[in-house]
């Protein structure tokens, strides 16, 4: 204490307003890191159990930011720029949101039916669910996706699933134990909500993908963040999260858009391919397209093949890198998860697609 005395009284009040200052501002950390409610840990089954019983919201209404960093690095918008119609709209393509992120709002019903948009100066991009269709409108373009899965799928009315056990969910972790890494239900807050945060990644080396995310509601198991994660970063590659989030009904309005009259409308067919045996590729003669996988685990690739449409020797993805494939032009799409190559040659059109590297990918191709 004899040092406090000999210390000027000038210098003695600003030692104190230092010591009260550091004080506060840890303080104010400290609470901020731990801003939010995080619910009491417990193991990760009766976590999952605990969310599947809890009784859903009658709606969820979200504020939201995606991050999109999966063709980051690929060149499409600069490739795809090169004039024309088809350049220009790869170039409006690859700058929406859906591939540049951004912020937004999220709308979510009990019975199925959500719609999410997002924020972007050319104008909004929207995807839509009814609950029967899928639709995605694309305001820079003024064009709208519409998908509708065949008659025969589920629909909403059918019966819903008994919540399983505690212990039939710990049998299910156990099984996936044997092929992947599963962490603990980690408490958290997204949101300002009380939280588990689960991680699940590959134990198999030799593909891009390093594992995803998901945090949900310890209350009523609502997902409140997605995230998927590449072996390049630490960093998420595509993370769908939560910022603010209310829950309670919907209005139906909510559900349904009016574009504009001259609204350009592209219907999505998407036709499963049948599957040949691993290593022996079936030929392109029928007229649907013939899959064949070569490898296993995460890094395993699809090879599908097809016939061709004499359109042009890069299998029709324009905009694209080209690579070189026993002397015929293939375009490539690089990803921070993972590879899709596309070339035609003799008549037959292949397409291949796994989360492994170029290279990879190319050595496979260079072998059919």
């Amino acid at each position: 204490m004899n040092f406090l005395r000999r210390i000027p009284l000038d210098r003695l009040l600003l030692l104190c307003g230092i010591v009260v200052g550091v004080g506060i501002g840890v303080t104010a950390l400290a609470e901020a890191l731990s801003a939010g409610p995080t619910p009491k840990p417990q193991p990760l089954a009766q976590a999952i159990h605990q969310g599947l019983t809890a009784p859903a919201p009658e709606g969820v209404s979200a504020n939201i930011t995606l991050t999109d960093q999966l063709l980051e690095g690929a060149g499409l918008a600069h490739d795809a720029g090169g004039g024309g119609e088809g350049g220009e709209g790869g170039a409006s393509l690859t700058s929406s949101p859906l591939f540049t992120g951004g912020s937004g709002r999220l709308w979510a019903s009990r019975d199925g039916r959500f719609r999410l948009e997002l924020q972007d100066q050319s104008g909004d991009t929207q995807i839509i669910s009814d609950g029967h269709k899928l639709e995605v409108y694309d305001a820079a373009t003024n064009t709208l996706y519409r998908y509708t899965p065949p008659k025969g799928e589920p629909s909403e009315g059918s019966s819903a699933a008994e919540v399983p056990s505690v212990g039939k969910i710990e049998e299910a972790i156990s099984h996936l134990e044997k092929h992947a890494s599963v962490s603990g239900a980690e408490p958290t807050d997204v949101a300002g909500q009380p939280a588990y945060t689960v991680r699940v990644g590959p134990r198999q080396a030799g593909s891009l993908f390093a594992g995803a995310e998901l945090s949900f509601d310890a209350d009523n198991g609502t997902p409140l963040r997605a995230a998927l994660y590449s072996t390049a970063s630490s960093s998420p590659v595509l993370e769908l999260a939560a910022t603010e989030i209310s829950y309670g009904p919907v209005p139906d309005s909510t559900f349904s858009i009016a574009p504009p009259a001259n609204v350009k409308v592209e219907e999505v067919k998407v036709e499963a391919p049948t599957h040949a045996h691993r290593h022996h590729p079936s030929s392109a003669d029928g007229s649907r397209p013939k899959a064949t996988t070569y490898g296993h685990g995460p890094g395993t690739i699809v090879v599908v093949q097809g016939k061709s449409k004499g359109n042009g020797s890069s299998g029709g993805l324009e905009g694209l890198p080209q690579v070189d494939i026993n002397g015929t032009k293939a375009s490539e799409l690089r990803t921070e998860l993972g590879t899709v190559l596309s070339f035609e040659r003799a008549g037959v059109r292949y397409l291949l697609a796994g989360s492994v590297s170029p290279g990879q990918l190319e050595a496979v191709a260079r072998g059919l």
